[in-house]
């Protein structure tokens, strides 16, 4: 019985024992260290981001210089770009421009103190047309001058310095119709004009006035004149001096001079006609 009391007292004595060693252990401090896990890119992966970064940087540098550049060439302003300016009457266009495709405006002018000037390789072509989109009229400028393909309307038609003026229609007639008349002028050279078929001056409430130094007909015909009163003799002088005659067709014609009027209605020159 005591050997027995004996074992459970060292039994209880050793687990007290354990007890406190075990409170001690836990309240001492540890000294091991914390380990810390790394956070964040490394290696190879960093330096390709920080390429791509670098990268991207010089391209928006690059970009930003190219934007740069194309403003201060092209003249890029708040008004407009280059000759280009937008007011508030319209478009203003400076200095030598070229378009490449059609261009539709509704009205081209140039200022007071300087020329318009449209220049091509080839034809310079003007087109009018309708609200459904048929031509009107038409105005060509090549090498032979300018082609309407429909009436003109205008107040002044000349040339330039020491060039002839010429207005031609080839297939068709030429018509110049004015309200108030209609002057031609050719203040330092000759005025011709001529015709295939036929010429017509025509004044419905005045008259046509012919002034000047000399005035020429030619290539009127000749008509024969017949007296009985006077025979032919070889001896005569050649005849030099002609009657100008007009048919009742209005037609005219030459008949010798003589004392008195050598025009007749039944000359063979009217008959003929």
């Amino acid at each position: 019985m005591a050997r027995s009391a004996n074992l459970e007292a060292e039994e209880l004595k050793m687990t007290r024992e354990q007890y406190i060693l075990a409170t001690q252990q836990n309240s001492l401090p540890r000294t091991e260290q914390p380990q810390f896990y790394p956070v964040g890119i490394y290696g190879w992966r960093k330096r390709c981001l920080y390429f791509f970064v670098l990268l991207l940087l010089v391209t928006m540098i690059v970009n930003l210089a190219m934007t740069i550049w194309i403003l201060k060439v092209m003249n890029f302003t708040v008004d407009g770009m280059g000759n280009l300016r937008v007011t508030s009457k319209g478009v203003r266009l400076e200095g030598v421009s070229e378009f490449l495709l059609p261009l539709y405006v509704r009205e081209i002018h140039s200022r007071k103190d300087s020329p318009l000037v449209l220049q091509s390789d080839r034809n310079v072509t003007v087109n009018a047309r309708n609200q459904r989109g048929q031509l009107t009229g038409q105005l060509t400028v090549g090498t032979e001058g300018a082609v309407f393909g429909h009436s003109v309307e205008t107040p002044h038609i000349r040339a330039e310095p020491s060039h002839d003026l010429k207005l031609e229609s080839p297939t068709r007639s030429l018509v110049m119709e004015a309200p108030r008349g209609v002057q031609l002028n050719a203040a330092a050279g000759d005025l011709k004009a001529t015709c295939r078929k036929e010429l017509h001056l025509q004044s419905t409430e005045g008259e046509i006035f012919l002034n000047a130094d000399i005035i020429r007909l030619g290539n009127l015909p000749v008509g024969s004149f017949s007296s009985s009163s006077s025979s032919p003799s070889s001896s005569a002088p050649r005849q030099t001096i002609y009657e100008l005659c007009a048919c009742p067709n209005g037609k005219l014609y030459l008949s010798p001079a003589g004392a008195g009027s050598t025009c007749q209605s039944t000359s063979n020159i009217c008959l003929w006609s």
